[in-house]
């Protein structure tokens, strides 16, 4: 062995919602299919992504700032209800 380590580098995002930059695997991809936001639980979904913490508070600010009209470049505003149930849903399963 040559003595080094190989760490992977872990790719960084920003969160739309309070614009801090964490782990792409802390966040949870957002995507846009037919005028709602969809979250993408496995990134595999098709289209421009947007990325935001797991929080109600994050993605309040999000809404509120209209970052998701910023991020997937079209007017809104966009259903938001099924990525809120989601995002309620990671909540209550965390500790």
């Amino acid at each position: 062995m040559s003595g080094r380590t190989r760490v992977r580098a872990c790719p960084q995002r920003t969160c739309v919602g309070c614009r801090k930059r964490s782990d792409k695997p802390d966040l949870l991809r957002v995507v846009l299919s037919g005028g709602r936001c969809v979250p993408d639980l496995r990134g595999t979904l098709p289209g421009r992504g947007a990325y935001l913490h797991p929080t109600s508070a994050c993605l309040d600010q999000a809404v509120r700032r209209r970052a998701f009209n910023r991020a997937f470049r079209g007017p809104g505003p966009f259903d938001v209800a099924g990525l809120r149930r989601q995002v309620e849903q990671i909540e209550k399963a965390e500790p």
